[in-house]
């Protein structure tokens, strides 16, 4: 058994729950045998290469249970890429401060952070158990059923489009349509989720359209005006990543982020929301709404699922389990067990094949015009939005004389 300190960060953007999958690597490890002191990276490996860190062993036992009910990124986050110049400088530190179990909290860019130190250190033969635990709103990791952070952004995503749904409802008079916008690069987990929104037919959301399909301009204006006529208006949920059969953003955007991807919903180009908005506006003359939360969702703490802060804490658990093994170079992976009662296990999936893979919505997970969601996909996404609240709507009694 290597004895010696360990390092935990986080990475990327933050959720509502990673605070608590922090705690939960905090407490495990402080109370383990084979774990002396315990860091956290101050603005993750950017931070950590200029030797920013917290002694975690030294917080207040108040403020490390207090993560489990506080939203965001404690630590402070970063998106520093890892270049092959920083591996020497990260080993150096590591060798200082005699860290021999190094855990992230993040996505894919971050589990492949993980890989590239651990793979260096072995090369280098420096003995370094490194563990990751898996983080991130749009629910796009491989070898996991879900992610933490999940099941609260969609919960956020859910009321707020619920409420929406209710406003655009009765103001129908005055604006015709309303499109929501949730962020999902490469995939729809987060739009789809606003699905269990919808109590009966003419409630929002009317059509959800996610990046699995390619967006095609005359099929969505068509269904939407559909929908108007059917209704009197239409509430449309969509993701961020839209793209047309050419590849195109739907949003146009242009500006990039440190690992190239997209940043759909930067300043520098348009949104999807806004585009599809033009469409309707354009083709009908229909005055509407759109609606973009961008990160809004990814700390909202008032609405955390409960299931997912509590699956958040034992992944957290779990990684400082599996370092106990000296199990290297694995991320941790939530199982489904059943949907009722809702049961999950804890496994393990190698940290190489989530770095390089992203998991899109099963294909049986959508109805079969790619326009909303499957009785399958209900099933899944049920147990972790929880509860929801029940609205009433007036019956149509009116007064005669």
């Amino acid at each position: 058994m290597i004895k010696g300190n360990a390092l935990i960060g986080q990475s990327g953007g933050p959720t509502s729950v990673i605070n608590s999958s922090l705690a939960g690597v905090i407490e495990t490890a402080l109370s383990s045998s084979f774990i002396q002191d315990v860091y956290g990276m101050h603005y993750g490996i950017e931070g950590f290469m200029q030797e920013w860190l917290y002694d975690l062993g030294k917080q207040p036992k108040n403020i490390i249970r207090g993560l489990r009910h506080t939203p965001s990124s404690a630590l402070g986050s970063s998106r520093h890429k890892v270049q092959d110049k920083d591996l020497p400088v990260i080993l150096n530190v590591l060798k200082k401060y005699n860290i021999r179990y190094f855990f992230l909290i993040g996505g894919n860019d971050t589990m492949d952070t993980i890989h590239r130190v651990e793979a260096y250190c072995k090369s280098e033969k420096y003995d370094l158990v490194g563990v990751g635990i898996p983080k991130t709103v749009d629910n796009d990791l491989f070898g996991t059923d879900h992610t933490p952070g999940f099941a609260s952004a969609a919960r956020s995503n859910i009321f707020n489009v619920m409420q929406a749904g209710i406003l655009a409802r009765d103001m129908q008079k005055v604006d015709t349509f309303v499109i929501y916008q949730t962020i999902g690069r490469d995939a729809g987990w987060l739009a789809a989720a606003t699905a269990i929104a919808r109590k009966s037919e003419e409630d929002a959301p009317h059509l959800i359209y996610a990046p699995e399909f390619q967006f095609d301009r005359d099929k969505f204006l068509k269904e939407s005006e559909a929908c108007i006529k059917k209704y009197g208006w239409v509430s449309i949920v969509c993701g961020e990543g839209l793209k047309f059969a050419d590849g195109t953003p739907v949003s146009a955007a242009k500006t990039k982020d440190k690992f190239n991807n997209t940043e759909f919903g930067a300043m520098g180009g348009a949104s999807v929301a806004l585009s599809l908005h033009r469409m309707i506006s354009d083709e009908f003359g229909y005055r509407g709404e759109f609606q973009i939360t961008e990160s809004l969702i990814m700390s909202d703490f008032v609405r955390a699922s409960q299931v997912d802060l509590e699956e958040a804490y034992q992944c957290g658990v779990e990684a400082v389990k599996l370092a106990g093994k000296e199990e290297t170079g694995y991320m941790v992976s939530i199982n489904r067990v059943s949907n009722d009662p809702y049961t999950v296990s804890y496994g393990k999936v190698p940290l190489k094949e989530v770095a390089v893979s992203a998991k899109p919505m099963s294909l049986d997970y959508f109805n079969a015009e790619g326009n909303f969601v499957s009785p399958k996909f209900i099933e899944y996404i049920k147990p972790l939005a929880g509860e929801l609240p029940e609205f009433v709507k007036l019956e149509k009694i009116f007064a005669k004389k």
